[in-house]
């Protein structure tokens, strides 16, 4: 049995938009022919009109060219308002996919993910609606015009076409001279915004600490490397389109001079001469224009191939079949994270089992892998190898919108996004009666409830940016409530205390007693001691490997024995009189 992998999204999206392909060829053909209208209209009075001197035939191929040029402007205002359309629409179907894009591959690749891909859709959008296109467009119809000039004189003809030719190896050679420097500088950007992104998002410790004159030395280099690559990009091109554009000059001087050379000689007319000229100008155009224009035509190249290698491989989502809510199982199986850039693994084959309902406190030193474990069972993160399963369900490979029902999750960093704190519980759901109604069980069963009515707004306070209207403490109890929502079967709570008071430890241990009463699982990564009370079992990490895991009581008196071991008791001597 044959199977066929699933066409990506931005296949779908390129195939669905070459349906427009076939209008642009009409548009752009029937603009190219009624641009012979100019030179017709020459090429028809100097030969009748002035011969004849009929003011009869003269208004009538004035009015004839008057209604061509009208449709050709109606034409263009067609074919750029069908391409800002087909750019438009390209956006709006690609942008919810290269966002999901850029989280999975954060999730997947922590501390790789940025928006790039949106600003490179950007780009590509802008190239579609932009003047850039036109010539690409216009240029295949370029024979047409070639071939009207042989058919007024095969020297004309030749003549035209060998500085077609000519540009069209200034064009190629364009394509040559710019296409290192502005990869080269399309890299550094990137890294340039990147930092940049990173000194505004840590902006209190940078101006707290006073790093932002020596972090403006970080980025400094980069940028300038960044600008000194477009910089030599555009001089490069700057110098051939220059040399192009003197080019198409000297050769409607030489359509001009040969065409008088030819009238002279009775092989032609005045009339051909000036046609022939203005023909090999629209011929000429498109190859000067797309010269002119080439570093925006590879950067937006460049941007599609980086769209290709970030969405390319994104399938479409199938939905499926949802899942039934599962009991809360746990199993985690050689789970195995490996280190962005090499070396020792942060966590290295963790093997342990968790019943439903059961609550287990995950400790260990700093840097032992307890977040880095609480991510990856949660599905916040990908592992490297192994699998965390849900009732049988691999969390990784779960699709989120599915599994997000199920698993409630307070990171260590928390973040709230923009919005009203019944927006932020509800996880951005419709406010809908049943989901205001559990987003106010949500914060009862977090004990906040009392805490939100007395906002200025209650639940319709406005928290602004990451919760910045809130302090840590108020923050991390609606996180807890976030968590909550929606009843879930499995949660894992990250320092649920670290920037709590002592109401908000109490809130928290009657959230986390409910929480078990009602069969949930629970996963706690703790440093108090006070949230151990209601655990069962206790797994101890360190340098990213299973040290203990068992019943809580077990594993303490394990610990405790441990560090007695460590540090014996003094032993008192006794002194003899």
């Amino acid at each position: 049995m044959s199977t066929h992998p699933t066409p990506s999204a931005l296949g779908a999206v390129m195939k669905e938009a070459r349906r427009a392909a076939w209008p642009l060829i009409l548009f752009s053909a029937g603009i190219n022919l009624l641009m012979l209208t100019a030179a017709l209209y020459m090429l028809q009075v100097y030969n009748r009109v002035l011969s004849s001197h009929s003011i009869e035939t003269l208004a009538a191929l004035t009015l004839v060219a008057l209604f061509a040029l009208a449709t050709l402007a109606g034409l263009e205002a067609v074919r750029s308002r069908l391409l800002v359309t087909v750019g438009t629409w390209m956006g709006a179907r690609l942008s919810p996919v290269l966002l999901a894009a850029s989280v999975e591959q954060a999730a997947a690749s922590p501390g790789q993910g940025n928006t790039r891909t949106l600003r490179d859709l950007e780009q590509v959008k802008s190239f579609f609606t932009g003047p850039t296109i036109f010539p690409i467009l216009d240029a295949p119809w370029a024979p047409i015009f070639f071939a009207a000039i042989f058919l007024m004189h095969p020297w004309l003809g030749w003549l035209a076409l060998g500085g077609g030719a000519v540009l069209l190896v200034l064009a190629l050679v364009t394509e040559a001279a710019t296409r290192g420097p502005i990869a080269e500088a399309g890299a550094m950007q990137a890294k340039a915004y990147a930092q940049a992104e990173a000194a505004i998002r840590n902006a209190e410790a940078v101006q707290a600490m006073g790093m932002l004159d020596a972090l403006i030395d970080r980025w400094g280099p980069l940028q300038a490397k960044a600008s000194e690559g477009q910089a030599s990009a555009s001089i490069r091109a700057g110098l051939i389109a220059a040399a192009a554009r003197a080019l198409r000059l000297t050769l409607q001087v030489g359509v001009l001079g040969l065409g008088a050379w030819l009238t002279l000689h009775s092989e032609t007319t005045a009339g051909v001469m000036v046609a022939a000229a203005i023909l090999m100008g629209r011929a000429l155009a498109p190859v000067e224009q797309a010269i002119g224009t080439w570093k925006a035509i590879v950067s937006a190249r460049a941007a599609y191939l980086r769209l290709h290698a970030a969405a390319g491989a994104q399938g479409r989502e199938n939905p499926g079949l949802p899942l039934p809510r599962p009991k809360g199982a746990v199993d985690v199986e050689n789970l195995v994270l490996a280190r962005q850039g090499g070396g020792e693994p942060i966590l290295k084959g963790i093997n342990f089992r968790l019943a439903p309902g059961e609550v287990m406190a995950l400790i260990g030193p700093s840097a032992a892998g307890k977040t880095s474990l609480a991510r990856l069972i949660a599905g916040a993160w990908r592992p490297t190898a192994g699998r965390a399963l849900l009732d049988g369900m691999d969390v990784a490979h779960w699709r989120a919108q599915d599994r997000g029902q199920y698993v409630g999750y307070l990171p260590q960093d928390i973040e709230l996004f923009s919005g009203t704190v019944a927006e932020n519980v509800a996880r951005f759901r419709e406010l809908d009666r049943d989901t205001v109604r559990e987003v106010i069980r949500a914060a009862e069963a977090a004990g906040v409830h009392e805490l939100i009515k007395s906002l200025p707004k209650g639940y319709s306070t406005e928290i602004g940016e990451a919760g910045a209207v809130l302090s840590g403490g108020q923050r991390q109890r609606i996180a807890l409530a976030r968590a909550l929502f929606g009843k879930p079967a499995l949660l894992v709570l990250d320092e649920p205390n670290s920037n709590l008071d002592r109401d908000g430890e109490v809130a928290l241990q009657a959230a986390l007693g409910a929480a078990k009463q009602a069969g949930t699982t629970i996963i706690l990564v703790a440093h108090r001691p006070s949230v151990m009370e209601s655990v069962d079992k206790v797994l101890v990490l360190s340098r990213g490997q299973l040290d203990l895991f068992g019943p809580r009581d077990a594993v303490l008196n394990e610990l405790a024995a441990r560090a007695r071991k460590a540090s014996p008791a003094p032993i008192l001597g006794v002194v003899k009189a």
